[in-house]
């Protein structure tokens, strides 16, 4: 019973722990009944042959490639800027759409940005100009 909760976590489940361990668990249950009920020199056969079970399942769990069914093998490529700030310059003026409590919508050329406040409040209908453009943000002040 250890050694097919092993092989289960090896296989099906790999990662949680809670499985193997189990089957560790088991398998020494297992040995210990054997050594108390069959005596001393079959527990020590069963012992070694509880060993060598474990450790040939880990190794072929090992060597089969079954990790590689489980493992996460891509990586994210795309980067966090997507051109919203382009045609946007340091000093560019432009006037508030909204309250800017620190954040809020700005107008800037035709096109309207959601935009921060380095200073706090800004009512609507306000000059601002672009003090810092950041990780997709803008940067604003009165």
């Amino acid at each position: 019973m250890g050694l097919i909760l092993v092989l289960t976590e090896i296989i099906f489940v790999p990662g949680t722990t809670v499985v193997g361990v189990l089957g560790v668990v088991f398998t020494a249950a297992g040995v210990i009944y054997s050594f108390a009920t069959l005596g001393p020199e079959s527990g020590y056969w069963v012992l070694g042959v509880a060993l060598l079970a474990n450790l040939i399942v880990l190794v072929l769990g090992l060597r089969s490639g079954v990790w590689k069914k489980f493992a996460l093998t891509s990586s994210i490529t795309s980067r966090s800027f997507d051109d919203r700030l382009l045609g946007l310059e340091v000093g560019q003026v432009g006037k508030t759409i909204s309250d800017i409590k620190p954040y809020g919508k700005a107008e800037f050329g035709d096109k309207i940005y959601e935009v921060k406040s380095e200073t706090g409040f800004i009512t609507p209908n306000t000059k601002v100009v672009i003090t810092k453009l950041e990780s997709n943000r803008i940067i604003i002040k009165q």
